[in-house]
């Protein structure tokens, strides 16, 4: 699904529900299927119950938000903040491409402090690149482990002249 569509999917959800009541934030941080990509949806929501705020501060007010406490304290913490920043702040067609210096520097932090997020959240991402990696080991342990066969290669009996007639060279 597109970023567009996404936006257009969030606003329908957002247009159904019913817009009296905010719902509360998530402070279960523990939670087994809360996943980076759900908590910055949550994040973003949170900073958007008023329309009147500015886009600036929407987006400090979603950086408020519980949900991602956990996120912004610790040895990355500034680091996710000002990705998370720029993401909200983000007026490109394709939302946050023009965020790429703030999302390196989380990653190089994310690979120097690997403790950095608790693992549950980071799961999702990491098993499919692990699961990637596995199979590809797999597959190459299997062709060193096990000797190419040779195969004699023999024509069709049709394709073979026979040996009794020869044909008159020019």
């Amino acid at each position: 699904m597109g970023q567009v569509q996404s936006q257009q999917t969030v606003e329908e959800k957002r247009d159904t529900e019913d817009t009296t009541q905010p719902r509360p934030p998530s402070s279960d941080t523990t939670n087994q299927d809360s996943s980076l990509d759900s908590l910055i949806e949550e994040a973003a929501a949170f900073g958007e119950e008023d329309e009147d705020l500015s886009l600036e501060e929407k987006a400090k007010r979603a950086l408020e938000c519980p949900c991602i406490a956990h996120l912004r304290s610790g040895p990355c913490g500034s680091q996710f903040s000002d990705a998370f920043l720029c993401f909200l702040k983000s007026t490109a067609p394709e939302k946050g491409s023009d965020c790429v210096q703030p999302f390196v520097a989380l990653q190089n932090c994310i690979k120097a402090n690997p403790s950095a997020f608790s693992k549950d959240i980071l799961a999702d991402s990491e098993t499919k690149r692990d699961d990637e990696d596995i199979n590809k080991e797999d597959v190459e342990i299997e062709r060193e482990e096990k000797p190419a066969k040779q195969y004699k290669i023999r024509p069709p009996l049709w394709s073979v002249e026979s040996k009794g007639k020869q044909k008159p060279k020019l």
